[in-house]
C-alpha cells in the first residue's frame, strides 16, 4: 500500500453524490446504477491523469490522494464541469496535509479534516481548506470564512472554487447567536433596515429603546440575516450580568477565544459582534469605538437603553410594534382570536413586546377584557415565568432597571415630566417642570423619553412609573398647579388667535389644540379641585373650538359641569354659556340653546362686550329656528349680522350671511337664499377661509339638487369634499358625507348613497354628535334610498359604509359623483327642512 500511495505532503479529496437515495427512488435501480457507473468514469478520468490514487470507494463516494494540491484542485474543477448538466450533483472537499501511512492506508487528523470539509458542502460545490488554498493560491477561490466543524476545537477557514451561490455550509456554524425558543413576529421592515445599515458600512450600530421594546430579539434576527456577509463569523456577547465597564473587552475576548490583545486577535477578519445590554457598562463605549477603529473589517451591533455617544456611532431607535403585529403576537402567545378587546389591550400596553408577552401569560386565567380592566396596576399585574430575566420579570422591574441608572437630578426631572399627558414641548418642560435641555436630552438618550419633531413624550407604561415617583415627592402639588396654569394660558392664547386670525377655518389651530388634548384634560381635572372655580370656566370656554371639532359630548359635559360650579357674572361665564349653546346644537338638544344664549346675551350686555353679544345672538337665532320657528329666528339673525358689521368683524359677517341664507332656505325662499349663499362664498374666497368655503359649497350643492341641476350639484359637492379632506375637520367631513349621500340618492346612485350614510354615522359616533339639520338630511336621504332599493341590500350597504375610514368614504363619494353626474337620473326633491 505504501508503495502505491503518495507520501509526505499529500492533498486529500473526498467526494459524495448529493441526494443519492432520492435519486435512486426517482430513477429506479437500473437507471441509477448506469448513472453511478458513468459518474465513476468521469471521476477516474479526472484524477488518474493528475496522479490521483483511489484510496477508497464506497457506493457513490470517493477518497482520493494526490501528490500535488494543483492536481487535486484541477481534477475537482474538471469533475464539476463535466457533471454540471447531468442529474448527478457531487460535493467535493479538498485538504492538504501530512500523510501518515500504515499497511491499512492513511490515518491522522488531516484525513478527518478533509472529510469534514467535504461533508459541509452541497451538490456541485467544491470546498478547499486554507492549507490547500495556500498551496495553489486564492485566484478563483471565494473565502467563505471561518467555520466550526464537528470534533475540531478551533474554527477552520474554508474556500470555495468559483463564485456560484450555494446555501450556507452545513457546519456547526461560525456563530454563537442564541436560538430563541419562541417565534419572531413582524418587524420585517426593521430587520431589513438594520441589515442594510450593516451591509452598507455602519461600523458601530446601536439599537436604542426603553426596556421591553424587543431590542435584543430584533438584534438576533437582524444578525441572523447577515451571517453570510461575515466570513469570520457573527458572535453574541451578553453583558447582562456585567457591572464593571473595564471588563467588557475581556468578556468579548472570552467569547472569541482570544489569547492576548483583542484587536490583534480580530485583526482584519470580517466579523460582526452583537453586544447586548450595554447601558449598565456605558463607560466601555470609548473602548468599543476604539476596537472598531483598530479592526477594519469588524462591525458592532449594540443594544442599549442609552446611546453610546461615541465617534462613528449610528443610532437606530427601536419603536414599539405596529398595531397588527402587536395583536398577532398576543393572539399567538395567548392562543386567542383577535377582537376589539385584544386590540385595545395591546394599545393600552403601548404595543411593547415585553408587556404583551407578560399579558399573554395571564391569559390562562384572565380574558383580554379582564386584563384590560386590571391595567390600572399594570406594572405589577404583568409578570413573567420563573425563567424570565430578573430585570424583566415584571414591567416594574424593567423600568426600575433604567431608573436606577439615572443621576439624582435626572430622577427629579423624570418624575416631574409625568405631569404631562400625551406629550409636551420644550417650552412646556422648561416652564412646568423646570427642565434644562441637557437633562431632558439625557432622558431621551436613555430611552425614558421619546422625541419627534418638536414634541417629547413617554410611553404610557413608563409615565405610570414616573407618576408614582412624582406622587412620592414633596413638590407634586406645585407641579400640577404649574401644569394647569400653563395650559390654561395656552388655551386662552389659542382662543384669541382663532378669533383674530382665522384664515383656514381654524383647522390648523385646532390641530395644535388636539395635540395637547390630554394635557388640557389633566389641567381641567386639576382645576376642578381648585378653590377658584372661575379657572375651570375660563378653560372650558377657551377650549370651545376643540370641543366643537371632535369632542362634542365630552365638551358639553365639561362646560356645563364648570358652569354649575359658580354663577358669578364674569366674561368667562358668558363665553362658556355661548359655547354651551353651540354644543347643545351639535348634540341635537336645540331646546337647550335659547336659555344658554339668552343668559350669555345678558352677561355680554352687562359687561359691554358687543362682539360677544352678537355671537350669542346668532346662537339664539339658530336655536329658535332649529326649534321650528325660522320666521321668528330671521330678524334675530339679521340683528346679529348687523352687530358684527358694526364691530368690524367681517369674518363673522360672512358666517352670519350664510346663516341668513340658511334661514331663508328653511322658509322656502330659495330666490332670497341663493344670492346670500353666493355672497358668502365670495367672502370666504376673498378672506382665504378654506373651511368656510367648503361649508358654503355644500349648501350650494343642496340648492342645485333641489332645483334639478344634477351636474352642477356633483361639481359643487366634489369641491366641498376635497377642501374638507384637505383641512381634516372631522365634523365638517361628516356633514360633507351627508351632502354627498343626498346628491347620489338624487342621481339614482342608491347603493353608494346608502354606504355613505353608514360612513357618516360611523364618523358621528366617533366625534360624539351631529347638528340636527344633518341628521334630518340623513333620514330623508335614507327614505329616498328605500324607494328604489330593497331594505335588505340597502341595510347591507349601510353597514358596509360604517367600516370605511373617513378618507375611504370621501374617495368613494368622489368616484361615485363622477360616475353619477354622467348617468344621472334625477329624483324629485321636496325637502325644505335641511341646511340651505
Amino acid at each position: 500500500m505504501e508503495r502505491d500511495l503518495p507520501s509526505g505532503t499529500v492533498t486529500f479529496l473526498f467526494s459524495d453524490v448529493e441526494g443519492s437515495t432520492k435519486l435512486l427512488h426517482a430513477l429506479g435501480t437500473e437507471r441509477y446504477m448506469r448513472l453511478i457507473r458513468d459518474h465513476r468514469v468521469v471521476m477516474r478520468a479526472a484524477f488518474e491523469p493528475r496522479g490521483g490514487v483511489e484510496v477508497g470507494t464506497e457506493g457513490d463516494s470517493f477518497f482520493v490522494a494526490f501528490p500535488t494540491a494543483d492536481g487535486a484542485v484541477a481534477a475537482a474543477r474538471e469533475i464539476t464541469t463535466r457533471l454540471a448538466d447531468g442529474p448527478v450533483r457531487v460535493r467535493i472537499g479538498v485538504h492538504t496535509g501530512q500523510a501518515h501511512l500504515t499497511d491499512d492506508g492513511y490515518f491522522g487528523i488531516d484525513i478527518h479534516l478533509a472529510a469534514r470539509v467535504a461533508a459541509a458542502g452541497h451538490g456541485g460545490q467544491v470546498l478547499v481548506s486554507s492549507a490547500t488554498a495556500a498551496a495553489v493560491g486564492t485566484d478563483g477561490l471565494r473565502n467563505l470564512g471561518e467555520h466550526r466543524l464537528k470534533d475540531f476545537d478551533q474554527p477552520v477557514t474554508i474556500y470555495q472554487i468559483g463564485d456560484e451561490r450555494f446555501p450556507p455550509l452545513k457546519t456547526i456554524s461560525n456563530t454563537n447567536l442564541p436560538r430563541p425558543a419562541s417565534s419572531f413576529l413582524g418587524r420585517e421592515r426593521e430587520v431589513a433596515e438594520i441589515a442594510a445599515l450593516l451591509q452598507d458600512g455602519a461600523r458601530l450600530l446601536t439599537l436604542t429603546g426603553p426596556g421591553g421594546t424587543g431590542k435584543t430579539r430584533l438584534a438576533i434576527e437582524a444578525a441572523t440575516t447577515v451571517l453570510r456577509d461575515f466570513g469570520a463569523g457573527v458572535f453574541w456577547v451578553d453583558l447582562t450580568a456585567l457591572r464593571d465597564a473595564a471588563l467588557v473587552t475581556e468578556t468579548i475576548g472570552l467569547v472569541l477565544g482570544a489569547q492576548g490583545d483583542l484587536a490583534q486577535h480580530i485583526g482584519e477578519r470580517e466579523m460582526l459582534l452583537v453586544v447586548d445590554n450595554v447601558e449598565q457598562v456605558i463607560g466601555a463605549a470609548p473602548a468599543l469605538a476604539a476596537l472598531v477603529e483598530g479592526c477594519p473589517n469588524l462591525r458592532l451591533l449594540v443594544t442599549s437603553r442609552e446611546r453610546l455617544r461615541v465617534r462613528g456611532e449610528v443610532d437606530y431607535a427601536v419603536a414599539p410594534l405596529a398595531d397588527p403585529d402587536a395583536v398577532r403576537l398576543f393572539c399567538l402567545r395567548a392562543q386567542v382570536e383577535a377582537d376589539d378587546a385584544v386590540r385595545q389591550l395591546c394599545r393600552a400596553l403601548d404595543n411593547l413586546p415585553l408587556a404583551i408577552e407578560l399579558a399573554a401569560a395571564r391569559a390562562t386565567v384572565l380574558s383580554p377584557t379582564q386584563i384590560l380592566e386590571r391595567l390600572s396596576a399594570r406594572l405589577d399585574l404583568l409578570k413573567g415565568g420563573r425563567d424570565a430575566d430578573p430585570r424583566q420579570q415584571t414591567l416594574r422591574a424593567t423600568i426600575e432597571w433604567s431608573h436606577g441608572l439615572l443621576t439624582p437630578p435626572d430622577k427629579t426631572l423624570f418624575a416631574r415630566l409625568a405631569v404631562f399627558r400625551g406629550g409636551w414641548t420644550l417650552d412646556a418642560a422648561e416652564r412646568v417642570a423646570g427642565a434644562e435641555l441637557d437633562a431632558l436630552e439625557s432622558l431621551v438618550d436613555k430611552s425614558l423619553v421619546r422625541h419627534a419633531d418638536d414634541r417629547f413624550a413617554m410611553l404610557e407604561i413608563i409615565r405610570e412609573y414616573a407618576s408614582q415617583q412624582l406622587e412620592g415627592s414633596d413638590g407634586a402639588g406645585d407641579i400640577r398647579r404649574r401644569h394647569a396654569s400653563f395650559f390654561l394660558e395656552r388655551a386662552e392664547e389659542a382662543h384669541a388667535q382663532l378669533r383674530d386670525e382665522e384664515l383656514d377655518g381654524g383647522t390648523k389651530l385646532r390641530d395644535r389644540l388636539e395635540r395637547d388634548l390630554d394635557n388640557f384634560r389633566g389641567a381641567l381635572d386639576a382645576l376642578a379641585a381648585d378653590e377658584d372655580p372661575q379657572l375651570s370656566i375660563r378653560m372650558v370656554a377657551a377650549l370651545a373650538p376643540l370641543w366643537a371639532g371632535s369632542h362634542i359630548v365630552e365638551g358639553r359635559e365639561r362646560v356645563e359641569r364648570a358652569l354649575g360650579r359658580d354663577p358669578a357674572a364674569t366674561h368667562a361665564r358668558a363665553r362658556a354659556l355661548d359655547a354651551a349653546a353651540e354644543l347643545a346644537l351639535m348634540t341635537g338638544d336645540v331646546a337647550a340653546m335659547p336659555a344658554f344664549a339668552e343668559e350669555a346675551i345678558g352677561l355680554f350686555s352687562l359687561l359691554g362686550d358687543t362682539w360677544g353679544k352678537a355671537d350669542a345672538t346668532m346662537s339664539l337665532g339658530i336655536g329658535i329656528g332649529e326649534s321650528g320657528d325660522w320666521a321668528a329666528a330671521l330678524p334675530i339673525l339679521e340683528k346679529s349680522v348687523e352687530m358684527f358689521r358694526e364691530a368690524g368683524d367681517e369674518r363673522r359677517v360672512m358666517w352670519g350671511t350664510r346663516t341668513l341664507a340658511w334661514a331663508h332656505a328653511e322658509l322656502g325662499e330659495l330666490d332670497e337664499a341663493r344670492p346670500l349663499y353666493e355672497e358668502a362664498l365670495r367672502q370666504a374666497r376673498v378672506a382665504g377661509n378654506r373651511l368656510f368655503e367648503g361649508v358654503v359649497l355644500g349648501s350650494l350643492s343642496w340648492l342645485a339638487t333641489a332645483e334639478g341641476r344634477v351636474d352642477e350639484c356633483a361639481a359643487l359637492i366634489r369641491q366641498s369634499l376635497i377642501i374638507k379632506r384637505e383641512l381634516a375637520d372631522r365634523n365638517e367631513i361628516a356633514s360633507g358625507l351627508g351632502h354627498a349621500a343626498e346628491a347620489l340618492a338624487a342621481m339614482g346612485r342608491d347603493e353608494k348613497a346608502a354606504r355613505l350614510i353608514g360612513a357618516y354615522e360611523a364618523l358621528v359616533d366617533e366625534i360624539g354628535g351631529s347638528e340636527p339639520w344633518v341628521v334630518r338630511m340623513r333620514d330623508e336621504t335614507w327614505a329616498k334610498v328605500l324607494l328604489s332599493l330593497d331594505a335588505a341590500p340597502a341595510a347591507r350597504a349601510r353597514e358596509d359604509g360604517r367600516k370605511l375610514t373617513a378618507d375611504e368614504a370621501i374617495a368613494l363619494a368622489l368616484d361615485a359623483l363622477d360616475e353619477g353626474s354622467a348617468t344621472a337620473n334625477p329624483k324629485a326633491t321636496t325637502r325644505r327642512d335641511t341646511e340651505r
